[in-house]
Formats: C-alpha cells, structure tokens, sequence
C-alpha cells in the first residue's frame, strides 16, 4: 500500500506505511475522527488508569483489540509496555508478522502513546 508520510508529505509505502498506520491506530483516541468515530484504540484512556498489572493489561488489550480491527496488513504475536521518557507517556513494542506479503516477514513497530490527560 501507498500512502503518504504524516511529517514530510513524501510518499511511502511497504513496512514505513504499515509504522505509520499502526502509530496513528494507538495514539488516536476512539471517537476524535470526525467521519471515522470508531477509528483508534482505547490506549490513550487506558494510561490514566493505575499502573498496576491489571492496568497494563488493560493497555496491552486495548492495543491488541485496535490493531486487530483496523490493521489487515499485520498479524499480532506481541505487544510489550514499557515507560515514556516524559510522564504520562510509555512505549508500545508491537512485534508481529506482515499478512500483506507473501513470505510474511516479520517486524517489531514501537509507538509512543501519551495519556489524554497530557494532550489537554
């Protein structure tokens, strides 16, 4: 797939495309789409809840649930947490297998998610 790079306007396709898409799945909160209300993931709610082991669970599930709704291209093995460098923020380590190639390469995509709270 083709598309376009969020930052630079350049086209990209292939593995950057497929980086890019799962960022903006995890980092966009459900319902700030206009025309696309159910597009993104639960995360950026989930990290204002405690951060305990069910609440990383709670993040990891969120993740797992968007990717799997909204990203075709990618079949999930993984999906590890760890903090952000600024708070409020942590590190999602995606680590799964492309289903849009015929050899189905893997990749591991990392994303920065910052809590709805720091985006105010």
């Amino acid at each position: 797939m083709i598309g376009m790079d969020r930052h630079t306007g350049k086209a990209i396709a292939g593995t950057d495309h497929l980086f890019q898409s799962i960022d903006d799945i995890l980092s966009t909160p459900v319902g700030t789409r206009v025309g696309r209300r159910d597009y993104g993931s639960l995360v950026p709610r989930q990290l204002d809840q405690p951060n305990n082991p069910a609440g990383r669970l709670r993040v990891i599930a969120a993740a797992a649930l968007a990717l799997m709704r909204q990203e075709g291209r990618a079949r999930i093995a993984r999906i590890s947490l760890s903090p952000g460098a600024q708070p409020h923020q942590v590190v999602l380590t995606v680590t799964g297998r492309r289903t849009d190639i015929a050899d189905n390469p893997a990749f591991t995509a990392s994303s920065t998610i910052r809590a709805l709270s720091a985006l105010a």
